[in-house]
């Protein structure tokens, strides 16, 4: 059994050509949101892959084997149930509803900009339909939201400032000297100008009689 220890998103920073050439091996959402599990991929190897815990794999995932080679997952059309807002009775704000409703329950949801998908849940299902939205089961691919705080295991190594410089901070001029004019209305409390200083006479008192 060939082991695979190393997930890489989507195929970042590999050449196409080699994407191309990868095996594939195709999985529904039930093994993919495991770390660990068994499968056999287009070539017919076994494989063992063993993620860190709480990695999920995605459809487009590159796997690297523990021999170098690389293996392309494919997400597998499953059993889902398509949610979209009923023209004729709802609004598309329906659909905002109903994802708040699905999240409430925990439910694994897959968003999309004009329909949701959730698993096959017939009292769901009729929950979503007094809601006025439409409910179909098809066949798709199921790659339902991961949450904020969940783990990928896609070690990219990524921080919200990836590719964004920071501005160099530019210090703020000093403010230009005040003038006073004529026309300057400012209060500026200036000091008080300084007393020139008064010659006082002092004449001696003559002597009282009595």
């Amino acid at each position: 059994m060939l082991q695979i220890s190393k997930l890489i998103s989507k195929g970042a920073g590999l050449a196409p050509v080699l994407v191309k050439r990868a095996s594939t091996l195709e999985l529904d959402w039930d093994v993919r949101q495991k770390s660990r599990f068994d499968a056999t991929d287009s070539l017919g190897r076994q494989l063992g892959v063993f993620l860190p815990r709480g990695t999920l794999v995605r459809g487009g995932d590159m796997l690297i084997a523990e021999d170098g080679s690389m293996v392309r997952v494919i997400a597998a059309p499953q059993a889902v149930l398509r949610i979209t807002a009923c023209t004729a009775h709802g609004t598309p704000f329906d659909l905002t509803r109903a994802a708040y409703h699905l999240g409430n329950r925990h439910v694994p949801i897959e968003l999309k900009p004009d329909h949701l998908k959730i698993e096959p849940d017939h009292v769901l299902a009729d929950l979503l339909r007094a809601m006025h939205l439409t409910v179909q089961e098809v066949e798709e691919a199921f790659e339902p939201e991961g949450g904020a705080y969940s783990s990928s295991g896609h070690s990219q190594g990524h921080s919200h400032t990836d590719g964004h410089e920071q501005a160099p901070t530019i210090a703020a001029a000093p403010p230009a000297a005040h003038i006073h004019g004529p026309d300057c209305s400012h209060d500026h409390g200036h000091a008080p100008q300084a007393i020139k200083p008064v010659a006082i006479q002092i004449h001696p008192r003559k002597p009282h009689s009595h």
